[in-house]
């Protein structure tokens, strides 16, 4: 059992992040059942790497002195799956926002799939989403998409180190990919869908690795709560 010096010393945890969740709720919920078993006024606690409500998996929690971990943590390759829903696009590149267009699947093969994710391979040119927490003259692209305004958001270089389809039921496509820090699944979703001439979305995500850090040895916040009470 984990004690209140434990905690602030330091403490990396594990955290399956549900679905519709944000990062900053998970974290929350970790603080307040901290400092509620400890009766801690005040003490570090931080997240290695944000997961959109939309996806779920590992989320990579510090306390105490590991919150200085965190720049490092955030640094690692990640591993993703999830799912591409071919045939249409959205605004937000996934769930968030509904369909704006629609194109044919019926030229699409599996060899052509399965060749298309070639081309991601190794260091590429990718622009992240428009409705995403990057800034643009002090302001959240989000905020930006959402009050309909347009502006150019510039590429940038990310590395792409494994890209494999693991399933094909058309218009989806299941993945796995390994990237470096700053990759947008979503963007890639989008390209993806470029590159076939069909269009997609992300349609359902999780991480599943951060380094060596593996999410099947995470536990929900409500089960970290059990444990801790």
């Amino acid at each position: 059992m984990k004690t209140k010096e434990d905690f602030l010393n330091g403490q990396i945890l594990l955290i399956d992040k549900p679905l519709e969740w944000t990062s900053f709720q998970a974290v929350n919920a970790l603080k307040w059942a901290i400092r509620k078993k400890f009766g801690l006024k005040k003490f570090k606690i931080g997240h290695a790497g944000t997961l959109d409500p939309l996806a779920t998996g590992l989320l990579i929690i510090c306390t105490g002195k590991f919150t200085k971990k965190i720049p490092e943590l955030q640094g690692m390759v990640k591993e993703y799956t999830g799912t591409f829903t071919l045939g249409a696009t959205t605004p937000s590149y996934d769930l968030e926002t509904e369909i704006d267009q629609t194109y044919r699947t019926d030229h699409l093969t599996e060899k052509k799939i399965n060749d298309a994710t070639k081309q991601f391979i190794g260091r590429i040119e990718q622009i992240p989403p428009m409705f995403s927490a990057l800034k643009k003259d002090g302001k959240r692209l989000y905020d930006l998409a959402r009050a309909g305004k347009q502006v150019e958001v510039k590429a940038r270089q990310i590395e792409i180190f494994e890209f494999e389809v693991t399933g094909i039921q058309l218009p989806e496509v299941d993945f796995r990919v390994v990237c470096s820090k700053g990759t947008y699944i979503r963007s890639l979703a989008h390209d993806f869908g470029k590159a076939l001439g069909s269009g997609g979305h992300l349609s359902a995500l999780r991480r599943t690795k951060i380094g060596d850090f593996n999410v099947n040895n995470a536990s929900t916040p409500i089960v970290f709560k059990e444990t801790l009470a």
